[in-house]
């Protein structure tokens, strides 16, 4: 008797009779059952032809985001990268020169912001930690790569494109990142 559920199971101790020592019966059990699943639908996506549809709530590859005039949001304050549970996100401030409105927002800059995406958990607290909505996680997953010095992304790799010299470019990021925020 089982001493968790209370129920008892009686082993068969008879002696097995010529079918059942042939195994025969058991081989067509288990051919009834790949038949069974021979004709129902296949579950396979074909990845490079076909792409299964994405939760709302996935979260993927870090992004950097800029106003519409195409200035950087981020202001290098350490949050996003004190936020980390990881630590994969490090980063340098800078102070803006005169004349450089035109490419931050802030007078303090990051001037080196790196994410170790071998690091990253995808956790989402840098997103959620940002005050300035610098940096979202877009739907977009990390791809394979061989070198581990390729999923160290900079901030060029991970700035949405400029809505002034690419307009269409950004204006499809910006979709993604709309699309999230409503759902």
């Amino acid at each position: 008797m089982d001493a968790l559920t209370q129920r008892a199971k009686l082993v068969d101790r008879r002696p097995m009779n010529w079918l059942e020592k042939i195994y025969l019966w058991e081989i067509f059990k288990g051919m009834s059952i790949t038949l069974k699943h021979f004709f129902k639908k296949k579950v396979t996506i074909q990845y490079p032809e076909e792409t299964r549809p994405f939760s709302p709530v996935f979260r993927g590859l870090q992004v950097l985001n800029r106003d519409e005039e195409g200035r950087e949001r981020c202001t290098a304050c350490g949050l996003c990268a004190v936020a980390c549970p990881a630590e994969a996100i490090t980063m340098e401030a800078a102070e803006r020169l005169p004349g450089e409105e035109h490419l931050y927002r802030e007078e303090k800059y990051a001037a080196k912001y790196e994410i170790n995406m071998l690091r990253c958990i995808f956790c989402g607290l840098c997103e959620e930690a940002c005050p300035k909505d610098a940096i979202y996680l877009s739907e977009t997953f990390a791809p394979a790569n061989y070198s581990r010095k390729s999923f160290i992304y900079s901030k060029d790799d991970l700035l949405i494109p400029d809505p002034v010299t690419q307009p269409e470019e950004y204006a499809a990021a910006k979709g993604l990142l709309d699309k999230k925020k409503k759902s």
